[in-house]
């Protein structure tokens, strides 16, 4: 019996090792990537793209009423002024999630949100450490592996070049 359970755990320890960095890649970008646009996407009115909810709004995106508000009052950043941090955050939680979607400028993309994380975690919600823990280690694989092979990255040869001039080591699996 005990060999069998041990023989057992052994095939799907096999079975885990290939599953693919690259679909591990796909799905970290669509998570991570839906997780800051649907914030974002309460910051501002007049753009409204949910592809999930088939909700589709287009037009010019401006701040909520209340998103200063929600920066004065709520956040309280220490080091920019409420308008600014506005601004700042829902400019980024549009634009660098795109950029995962699709798999373009990921390891750019994923350092300027795990930054957003961080500042999120030390200033705003501390005690949320647990949800953060989880988008920086998918943001920290993306940083780390790259979009993988479904990647407008990959499409470009980006990921390729920067392997062949040294600046990536190659982890176990091609990008």
């Amino acid at each position: 019996m005990t060999l069998s359970l041990a023989t057992s755990a052994g095939a799907l320890v096999r079975v885990y090792a290939h599953i693919p960095d690259g679909f591990i890649a796909f799905i970290a970008r669509f998570a991570i990537a839906a997780t800051f646009w649907k914030s974002g996407q309460t910051k501002i009115t007049g753009l409204a793209i949910d592809i999930v909810d088939g909700r589709f709004e287009f037009g010019w995106p401006r701040l909520a009423d209340a998103t200063i508000d929600l920066f004065r009052d709520e956040y309280r950043l220490p080091f920019l002024a409420p308008e600014l941090a506005a601004i700042m955050a829902s400019v980024a939680e549009h634009v660098f999630p795109a950029l995962l979607l699709v798999g373009l400028a990921t390891r750019l993309s994923a350092t300027a949100l795990l930054i957003m994380t961080l500042t999120i975690q030390i200033f705003v919600y501390p005690s949320a450490y647990a949800v953060h823990g989880v988008w920086a280690v998918a943001l920290l694989f993306l940083m780390a592996k790259g979009a993988g092979p479904l990647s407008l990255d990959r499409l470009l040869g980006r990921e390729r070049l920067a392997l062949a001039s040294g600046e990536i080591r190659r982890g176990s699996e091609a990008l």
